[in-house]
């Protein structure tokens, strides 16, 4: 990736966030990677290394804590242990001990439900394996305060026996001829002292030759000699022995633990280049968590919408002084690639210039970003910059000649996934022709389709923003009435610089005013006061169009509601009288038993012709009642809406369901107006208008199935479902087809059982649920019910 001038980093304070990200590691390792952190344009990378630090900040944030702490390398001595023979230090063995043991941990903590909760995390690690015998042979060894333990070997155990009993021994003795010779006065105040290894008595010069033993030293005065007591020297003589050969013993055992490791270095090495990893990922975490930043949507081409974006550094120093940090929206649309940003001094146009662009530069290097979790933003291959005084005393170069150097190289260089970053766009010459200078380089930037933001104050490059496909003017507001920066960006509108406005209330005569005034001429001061208008008008304006747009989508929201409640109830209505005209005509069927029997009676008495007339009259109420019961299902079930007239007609294989709910079965022919059905290991003949498409059916594998125990509706719908043990992508689809055969049989209540596990198939059924305009209450039953592991759907 490239990027332009070399000191972009600092121009950027790209710098500054790399030592915040030091600051936070664990280890100097770990410390060295965030010093070496630079962006990439390879999205694989990018997306892999942000979806590792949202993880990780997520763990943190839900009080999962994962088990990385403070570590030192181990590098030197790796090294040492690839020559054969070496013996490696305690310290050393202690440190390879300290990444032995984190990196444990680290393996332990990836169990099956978090190898799913942090599948990026776990993806680290998922190619290694953890050898414990590693950590066993040190830890025989030594213990947990780094110290060789006193059974690593049983002949160290006998050494440190003896050693104790002769320390005691010569502590014993030692107190005795103490008391001895203090009782004779032959002693100093100080009584005893340390020369050569050994333990000695302090007595003055003139009574050293009172007292038989070794004289190991005397003071620098001369007044005090160090005696070693005959009684004792026997013993200091073992204990010495037994120091000697502990030291020997000691380095058997070091040499054999280094040889039992020395074939293992390197899976030690990659452990701890698992832990420095880990270490990054943590430090981009916790860097986050303080920055409130998340992992925005990722686009491959360049792409801007930032909601709530923040200066990153900005951020941080606010928090600490508990100020409010003003947060900006950047979105480019309808084709633009390029914002002109101009308002007044001091009123924030750099540092939105510097956000946009720092917050790049951490984004390509895996780093969350100060924003709202609905940004997106997209990836560049190259990122320029010209900001701040370019003066150069080296090569000889005034500041605008630095900044016109820059602007040749950009031209040279940037291309339509180049993002360039130009700060005061023209300044540093004479106003006419720098600003015509700039209009040039801004046309054949816009040509070569680089995106940028740049901040100006010349009216001709607002002019020409205006009139430019692909660039947009922007501000940042300001209060006219106080005179004051808001800080707020506003994208779509130039910017006044308020020049005169500021300067009236710095206290400047109006007499110099009027004079300045006069002298920039009709033209300029006209596009400035034109520009001061605007903004005002265009802010009143955009005031109401967002209060009539939020009435409108009221009204809309209101409307929708009417008619869907106005269809409901029609529907209804017309249920409820079909249901009632239904069960007339089974009772008239009823009624017409007896009536037949009437008829046989009156047949029987030979009155044919009231039979005959009685006969007619039942026909035709029954004919009127079925009429009228078709009619009603005709406009329940078959009258087509707008959307019913667009579908395709059904064909010979298509998926097809009845009307009224019901299988979901496969068309094998179709004669005249009715198809032969087959559902399961059914063959029906069924009307061609008493069907409709329906979903191909789920082929559930690994014999999981749908199961039911309650009571079936009158259509043969079950309201209770099991979609426990199913994937994510399989529930959705058993949701759906369980919910509209639901609604089709007219159902009420509906019961789903999900599981409470990681809340994913819970998730699949709010989303499903939420797709669907009918009103419905979706609830938990009590935990002895099943809790949030069941779903209950109230259906209106």
């Amino acid at each position: 990736m490239q990027l332009l001038p070399n000191d972009l980093y600092e121009k950027l304070e790209f710098d500054k966030v790399l030592q915040l990200l030091e600051r936070e590691c664990l280890g100097e390792p770990g410390r060295q990677l965030a010093r070496e952190a630079r962006p990439t344009s390879r999205m694989s990378q990018i997306e892999v290394s942000l979806a590792e630090a949202q993880e990780y900040k997520y763990a943190y944030e839900h009080n999962d804590y994962f088990p990385i702490r403070a570590y030192e390398a181990i590098d030197e001595e790796l090294d040492m242990l690839r020559v054969e023979g070496y013996v490696l230090a305690v310290e050393g063995l202690r440190s390879i001990n300290t990444i032995l043991l984190q990196a444990r941990d680290i393996f332990r903590f990836f169990n099956a439900r978090r190898r799913e909760a942090y599948p990026n995390m776990y993806r680290i690690l998922r190619d290694l394996s953890f050898n414990d015998e590693l950590n066993k042979a040190i830890e025989a060894v030594i213990d947990e305060e780094g110290n060789i333990r006193p059974d690593a070997s049983p002949e160290l155990m006998r050494i440190r026996r003896m050693l104790g009993s002769k320390q005691k021994e010569l502590e014993q003795k030692f107190r005795v001829i103490i008391n001895q010779y203090r009782s004779k006065g032959w002693l100093t105040d100080s009584v005893e002292s340390f020369r050569n290894g050994r333990r000695v008595l302090s007595v003055p010069s003139e009574h050293k030759r009172s007292i038989r033993g070794i004289i190991h030293d005397e003071s620098t005065t001369g007044k005090t000699a160090f005696i070693e007591p005959e009684g004792i020297i026997d013993i200091n003589n073992d204990i010495f022995d037994l120091e000697t050969e502990e030291r020997r013993e000691v380095y058997r055992i070091l040499r054999e633990l280094s040889a039992q490791l020395r074939p293992y270095r390197e899976d030690i090495r990659h452990y701890q280049e698992l832990i420095v990893r880990f270490d990054l990922v943590q430090a981009k975490a916790r860097l986050g968590i303080q920055m409130d930043a998340v992992k925005p949507k990722l686009f491959q081409h360049p792409h801007f919408a930032i909601k709530q974006g923040r200066h990153p550094l900005l951020y941080l120093k606010n928090k600490r002084l508990d100020k409010a940090t003003i947060p900006f929206d950047f979105t480019l649309f309808k084709g633009n690639r390029m914002l002109m940003l101009s308002g007044p001094n001091a009123g924030g146009k750099s540092i939105t210039l510097k956000s946009v662009g720092l917050m790049q530069l951490m984004l390509q290097s895996g780093l969350l970003i100060p924003a709202d979790g609905e940004t997106e933003m997209g990836i560049f291959e190259e990122i320029f910059a010209d900001i701040g005084d370019q003066q150069s005393l080296e090569d000889d170069l005034s500041t605008y000649s630095s900044h016109l150097q820059n602007m040749r190289n950009f031209l040279e260089q940037s291309g339509e996934k180049s993002l360039v970053l130009i700060d005061e766009f023209g300044s540093g010459t004479d106003p006419k022709i720098g600003g015509a200078i700039a209009e040039s380089i801004l046309k054949e930037l816009n040509e070569k389709k680089v995106y940028g933001v740049i901040t100006t104050h010349y009216s001709n490059l607002k002019i020409f923003a205006f009139k430019t496909q692909g660039i947009v003017n922007a501000s940042m507001n300001f209060d006219k009435d106080t005179l004051s920066p808001t800080y707020e960006l506003q994208v779509g509108r130039p910017g006044s610089s308020y020049a005169f406005e500021i300067a009236q209330k710095s206290g400047l005569s109006k007499r110099v005013l009027n004079y300045a005034k006069h002298r920039t001429g009709k033209n300029e001061k006209a596009v400035d006061q034109l520009l001061v208008e605007l903004q005002q008008e265009k802010q009143e304006a955009e005031e109401k169009l967002a209060a009539l747009r939020d009435k409108q989508a009221k009204l809309d929201r209101l409307i929708q509601n009417y008619e869907q409640l106005h269809k409901d109830l029609e529907y209804r209505r017309k249920k409820v009288k079909l249901e009632a005209k239904e069960q007339a005509l089974q009772q008239t069927a009823r009624e017409n038993r007896d009536m037949e029997r009437l008829i046989r009676e009156i047949k029987e008495q030979q009155n044919l012709e009231k039979a005959k007339a009685l006969s007619v009259q039942v026909k035709q109420e029954r004919a009127q009642l079925s009429e009228q019961v078709t009619d009603l299902r005709e406009k329940i079930y078959y009258q087509p809406t707008v959307k019913d007239k667009k579908k395709e007609e059904i064909k010979v294989g298509d998926f097809v369901k009845m009307k009224t709910g019901g299988a979901t079965g496969t068309v094998e022919a179709i004669e005249k107006k009715k198809a032969v059905v087959t559902m399961g290991q059914m063959r029906m003949t069924i009307k061609l208008r008493d069907l409709q498409h329906a979903n191909a059916p789920l082929d559930v594998q690994n014999g999981r199935s749908v199961q039911s125990d309650t009571a079936s509706t009158p259509a043969g719908f079950n309201s209770k479902l099991d979609i426990r043990g199913m994937r994510y992508e399989e529930a959705l689809k058993v949701v759906e087809d369980f919910v509209d055969r639901a609604l089709i049989a007219n159902a009420g209540h509906l019961k789903i059982l999900h599981g409470k596990g990681s809340g994913a198939l819970r998730e699949a059924v709010r989303r499903k649920l939420r797709e669907y305009k009918q009103e419905m209450e979706i609830s938990h039953p009590p935990q002895e019910m099943g809790g949030d592991g069941v779903t209950l759907i109230e259906l209106h």
